[in-house]
Formats: structure tokens, sequence, C-alpha cells
């Protein structure tokens, strides 16, 4: 994901964005204190907007974050302090280092990797049970992005996203290695709480 794309997008102007994505967050946070973890692990954390959020809502947390883009984490860093600590890693290298986490967060990045399904066994590997997931509620993030102009040519499309997924197709998707929890409804996005079977 840009860099550039990611920080336009919570760093919005835009009253409408800012409520959703508000939205999105505290919704993240009520999932996150349904499973009660020390450590928590965000995979592709990119600027660390999330771990800001996490950071600021329960300190007592553990927190690290992984992107694979320096300028993220670097970003990341000066955000975040020592709050969290946050790295440039593949989260398949951490995963085969053996190292497990509470709880781990990939929130808006499946959409952007070309083979999703790689990752499920990866997470698998680093969680000691539950698992915090999110991507774009399709064809619902496209209209409202094509509704707004952006992404025009593409019909709504961020260019980035290569998998698009409808809300049943997700649950479906995660639902094929873990047990889904809960799953709120944060429009235009669908978001999984699950856990190792």
């Amino acid at each position: 994901m840009s860099n550039y794309g990611n920080k336009q997008k919570h760093e919005s102007k835009n009253p409408a964005q800012r409520a959703l994505l508000n939205r999105f967050k505290q919704a993240a946070v009520q999932l996150v204190d349904r499973v009660a973890p020390k450590t928590v692990l965000e995979v592709g954390c990119g600027e660390g907007y999330m771990l800001d959020v996490l950071a600021e809502a329960r300190p007592s947390l553990e927190l690290t974050g992984i992107d694979i883009s320096q300028e993220a984490v670097a970003d990341a860093s000066a955000r975040l302090g020592d709050r969290a600590t946050v790295r440039v890693e593949d989260a398949r290298d951490l995963s085969a280092s053996g190292e497990s986490y509470d709880l781990v967060v990939m929130l808006e990045v499946l959409e952007h990797i070309p083979n999703p399904a790689q990752m499920l066994p990866v997470l698998e590997g680093l969680t000691k049970g539950p698992l915090l997931l999110s991507v774009p509620w399709e064809p619902f993030f496209r209209g409202l992005n094509f509704m707004r102009g952006k992404h025009l040519t593409a019909w709504g499309n961020d260019p980035e996203h290569v998998n698009h997924w409808g809300r049943r197709s997700f649950l479906e998707f995660v639902g094929s290695r873990f047990e889904v929890l809960e799953t709120p409804v944060v429009f235009p996005w669908t978001m999984v709480l699950a856990k190792l079977r």
C-alpha cells in the first residue's frame, strides 16, 4: 500500500470519512478488548495509525508492528515512540522464527496481496489463538470511491487492491482456516474476529 494513500485516508479532513474511520477504530478496540490480550502484533502496520489508537486506548498492551516498507516503519516509529516496537519485517520470516502473540491484527492488508490464501497459515503460526482481520466490503467500497470521484477510470477500484471480497465471501475465506467469533458491521469494511480451530 502506498504511504501517500494510507496517510491521505487516515488524515483526511472529510467529516464523513473521519466518522467512518473512527467507527472502524472503535470497533477494532472493542474486539481487542473481547480477547483481552497482553501482546499484540499488527502485520502490515503501515505508518502505525492503528497501533497509535491501541496505545492510546489500552496503554498496558505490549504492541509490536511489522511492515515491509522502511518508509512506513520510519513514520510509525516517529508516531509511536516507545509505546510500540515497530520494525521492517516480512510476516513469513517472523512466522518461521516461532514468535507468537496473544492477538494478531491484519487490517486493510489482504486486499493488496496477490495470493492472500498464503497468509492464512502464516497468521496461524503467529497467533496463540485470536486474529483480527479486515478488508474493504465490496462492491460498496468501490461504489463509495466512485461517488466521491476517486479512481473514476477504474470504476472506484483502488489500483492497489488486487482482491475483492463481499462480506459473505470474506467470512468464508477466513472460516476456511479459522473459527469466526464476531463480525461487527463497520461499513464500508468487513471486520472479523476469529481464532484458531
